[in-house]
């Protein structure tokens, strides 16, 4: 009997501290991430049919609260469209097109295209009754372009542009207990930059849930100060009560250390502000020998702010920071924690090869820890608002950022936008300084750019006086903005006398936001403007452009210069300058759109890192060229260099500071070597041999991605029967994986107009000329004659309360391949209480999975028209006003993709590939004509 008694305490103990533990949870914040399975189709920009009907109904979401009709309706049935995980790019997928956008990569989306420029995204989920009394809002990192949001009809509003995050509430809409829709329309016809820029949801999706007082949307600000070795941190909060609660709440803030070691507390119970209001909170801190952040090492810390109400946590928000400080002298250039350093940066846009703009998180690191391998040590976002995982990142790898928003001007349209982007951005180390303008010509020398740059910068001073304010100005440096701008931003030293300005305006400190210009294209060391390609050697491209060598002994001669920032570290999408389509991608890049190094990087590694470099350009595969000159370049910091071909010197060079060196060698195949020198003394050899032919296939995973992540970076390469790889292999690979998922492939070529991505179409026919026709009875057996005339357009003027007690629907649909490797869905809309459905006169019989769907085998259809006929008993209205389906549904075709593949693009292409969550490994598999197969393993952590 003791026994039951305490195995009962037991059991009622258990059950207490679960529901404790619950509670609690439930008071504190939750942040889920649900980028998991949403539905997608594209709609139409001006054919209202195409675009389901959206917005035709009599009261529509403007007009009445909860009207949202065709896709933003809760209850319209997307079965038949396509399911796919966010982030998501739609344009990506698309061909290319001599008709598309030159600045968009010649994709065939956005404007030109209406049936590829809107894009519909739905998706349930399950709100529990638990939640009652919590704030629930949907979050959104960013959405290209003026997206509309709906939740359960609901219309909830639009965000114009494609780079901000934005928030709702949808607390008042919820269905608790059930299910809950939420809808976004993207209208991605018109572009916002003349670059790529994608289309779709292409950054996270959040569901939030907040007790109703809580810290509010970015709503701490943490600034330090440093004196004497010590810190004091200053922490800023923002509370706002969506509530009627009305008393004390206390306030504990908190800061953790690099380890998670709470090393400083503050609390003090304030009054919660009133409804729907906001209080600000600051607390101050001292941290002893704080760890600083810096590229080397960048140490954060954590601030936890927490909220108790009657003693208990009702909100818990943590914000990462660092402590550092940053400051511009306008004659010794940049200080970061007192110290000198020089801007070592590259701009970039955000897109990257095979993925477009809908960048998963780790391939935001890859691409980050590429330009550090290089030595860059900052990073300007061109020209608009990056991603938040790309400041993390930023912020743990020791990156620099200049962070830009994507427009200028004074009213409440530009302005909001950089409020928006500062007050999510300033709490990450990472960040020194805010760009409010890139390039604006039609404003930069006047007195229009001057005003607005005057309020621009005043205004982001107001809100973070921590940071610089910048401009990139290229069209002139005296007049307009120049004059005015706090930090002077100079792109391109080709466009005016940086020296004349400097004197000036002595007292400006002053930059490189664009600098470089080059062209090149990996692998290429013969300009051929027939290909389109260019020469990879670093020349001077135009007469006002310098090359990367040029430009960056311009700046690092110059102490009163802070650095420079290159255009651009990656090649991107669009703007495939000097030339236009067949080309698709720029030709700036120091890698191209892969993150595989050009030769540029290798000057840059010599110059900007720490480690000894030594690089030989170009590969020595020249079969027919027996005799010719080739122009051999050494990219090193070495002292001296000396070149052998084939055991044979060709002489010892010394090596100028932020330099190259250069031969002529008449080719000959087998082995050029260089050895590198310092102090007199042996320390670095390298070599460019003479391959075979390709024979092999190897497939290699970036190591630190692979053991990170869930998505990897494949580096895909031919050897010769050496193993040496092969520079100039152009083989297509057939590529699976097993285990996971490729998210997509490319290979650098500028010109490549092969598939990004290799998904299955997904095609929505409709049934057209739709009638009917009255039955005495619903008989199943057979379908009734369809020699009469009594046939008439369904639904039209029906009666419902004088119905026949059955009847007979027919329609057409068109199928322009009938190809056995199709599957053909019915998916029947509700139009009676009992359907019996024949295609072609042949009787179907719905899925097991769902009784309204059909699956249409290929031996009952027909290439070309085919007829669908429905019998059903009717609906019948329960009110005079309800509003009945007239709707049978529509005809999904799903065509399977091809097999995913890429051509090698001089020796490399890239596949980039997801895991897939229960499995334990991925197997990649590639196969070609005339090469042996590779496999790679990647395991799980």
């Amino acid at each position: 009997m003791k026994s039951i008694t305490l195995n009962r305490f037991f059991l009622c103990f258990i059950f207490f501290i679960s529901f404790y533990i619950s509670a609690q949870n439930q008071s504190e914040r939750d942040l889920t991430l649900i980028d998991k399975d949403w539905r997608f189709s594209f709609g139409h920009l001006y054919d209202t049919q195409k675009d389901f009907n959206h917005a035709t109904s009599y009261f529509s979401y403007l007009t009445k609260t909860g009207f949202g009709d065709g896709p933003a309706a809760q209850n319209f049935d997307d079965r038949a469209w396509r399911k796919l995980d966010l982030p998501h790019d739609w344009a990506v997928e698309q061909p290319f097109s001599e008709k598309g956008s030159f600045s968009h990569g010649f994709k065939t989306a956005g404007k030109g295209f209406p049936e590829k420029s809107i894009g519909w995204y739905r998706k349930k989920i399950t709100i529990p009754e638990a939640d009652k009394g919590r704030m629930i809002s949907l979050k959104f990192d960013g959405v290209f372009r003026n997206s509309k949001v709906f939740f359960n009809g609901y219309f909830l509003g639009t965000e114009e542009s494609g780079y901000n995050g934005f928030e709702y509430d949808v607390t008042a809409y919820v269905n608790y207990g059930g299910e809950n829709t939420i809808v976004v329309r993207v209208d991605a016809s018109m572009e916002e930059g003349w670059f790529y820029e994608g289309a779709g949801i292409y950054r996270h999706v959040y569901l939030q849930k907040t007790n109703p007082i809580h810290v509010a949307v970015n709503g701490t600000y943490i600034t330090s100060e440093i004196q004497n070795k010590n810190a004091e941190v200053t922490a800023r909060v923002t509370i706002e009560n969506k509530g009627n609660y009305k008393g004390e709440i206390e306030v504990i803030q908190s800061i953790l250390d690099t380890e998670g070691k709470q090393i400083a507390t503050v609390s003090e119970n304030i009054t919660a502000p009133d409804f729907y209001k906001t209080a600000h909170y600051t607390s101050k801190f001292k941290v002893n020998n704080p760890l600083l952040w810096d590229l080397e090492n960048p140490n954060l810390y954590r601030l936890v702010t927490l909220i108790k109400q009657e003693r208990k946590p009702i909100d818990r928000f943590e914000t990462t920071f660092g402590i550092r400080t940053i400051k511009f002298d306008a004659e010794k250039g940049l200080f970061l924690n007192g110290k000198p350093i020089k801007l070592k940066g590259t701009n970039n846009h955000q897109d990257h090869a095979g993925i477009g703009t809908a960048l998963p998180d780790e391939l935001q690191y890859y691409r980050i820890k590429k330009l550090k391998e290089m030595g860059s040590n900052a990073y300007r976002c061109s020209h608009h608002p990056p991603t938040p995982e790309l400041l993390k990142v930023c912020d743990e790898l020791g990156m620099l950022v200049i962070d830009e928003t994507r427009l200028m001007g004074v009213n409440d349209y530009h302005l909001n936008n950089l409020k928006r982007m500062i007050e999510r951005d300033y709490n990450h180390p990472s960040v020194f300084c805010w760009s409010v303008g890139n390039e604006e010509w039609n404003i930069e020398g006047g007195i229009v750019g001057e005003r607005i740059t005057n309020v621009m910068q005043g205004f982001a001073k107001s809100i973070d006086p921590t940071r610089p304010v910048t401009v990139g100005i290229s069209s002139g440096f005296k007049t307009g903005i120049s004059s005015v701008v706090e930090i002077m931003g100079y792109n391109y030293m080709g466009n005016g006398d940086i020296d004349a300005h400097r004197n000036e305006f002595r007292q400006q400190p002053g930059m490189g936001t664009e600098e470089g210009s080059t062209f090149a294209t990996r692998g290429i060391y013969f300009t051929d403007d027939d290909k389109h390609y260019q020469s990879a050697y670093d020349k001077k491209p135009r007469p006002s452009f310098y090359s990367i060598e040029e430009g960056w002994k311009f700046y690092a001669e110059r102490p009163y210069l802070a650095g420079m920032f290159i255009w651009t570290g990656f090649d991107y999408r669009g703007e495939p300058t000097p030339y236009g389509w067949p080309s698709v991608t720029s030709y700036f890049g120091m890698m191209d759109v892969c993150g595989f190094p050009k030769d540029n990087v290798y000057y840059l590694k010599s110059w900007w890192g720490k480690e000894p470099v030594l690089h030989i350009m170009p590969h020595w595969n020249w079969a027919g060229m027996e005799g010719k000159e080739i122009d051999v370049w050494v990219h090193s910091n070495c002292d001296e260099v000396e070149l052998f071909l084939n055991k044979k010197s060709l002489g010892k060079k010394k090596m100028e500071l932020n330099s190259h060196l250069e031969w002529k060698v008449k080719y000959i195949p087998g082995t050029l070597e260089a050895i590198g020198y310092k102090s007199g003394k042996k320390v670095l050899t390298e070599t460019k041999k003479t391959t075979g032919i390709a024979e092999k296939i190897e497939l290699t995973a970036d190591k630190e991605n692979a053991s990170n992540g869930n998505v990897v970076v494949v580096t895909v390469a031919t050897t010769d029967k050496k193993g040496l790889y092969v520079p100039t292999s152009n083989h297509e690979i057939t590529f699976s994986a097993k285990g996971g998922k490729i998210l997509g492939v490319g290979n650098g070529n500028p010109t490549s107009l092969e598939n990004d991505q290799f998904i299955d179409n997904v095609d929505l026919v409709s049934i057209t000329n739709f009638e009917e026709k009255k039955l005495a009875s619903a008989n199943t057996d057979r379908i009734p004659s369809e020699g009469d005339n009594s046939w008439k357009e369904a639904f039209k003027d029906r009666d419902y309360k004088n119905q026949a007690p059955a009847y007979v629907y027919r329609g057409k649909f068109e199928l322009k391949n009938n190809l056995k490797t199709n599957t053909v869905n019915f998916f029947h809309k509700k139009i009676g209480t009992e359907t019996v459905v024949f295609v072609n006169g042949n009787k179907v019989v719905p899925s097991t999975e769902d009784n309204q769907k059909y699956v249409l085998n290929s031996n009952v259809l027909n290439q070309g028209t085919n007829t669908i006929q429905i019998i059903a008993t009717p609906l019948q209205k329960n009110k005079d006003w309800d509003v009945m389906n007239t709707d049978p549904g529509i005809i999904q075709v799903i065509t399977p993709a091809e097999s995913w593949k890429r051509k090698l693009f001089n020796g490399f292409a890239q596949i980039i590939v997801q895991k897939d969550g229960n499995a334990n490994e991925v197997v990649l598999s590639a196969s070609a004509n005339s090469l042996n197969p590779g496999t790679l393993v990647i395991s799980k952590k």
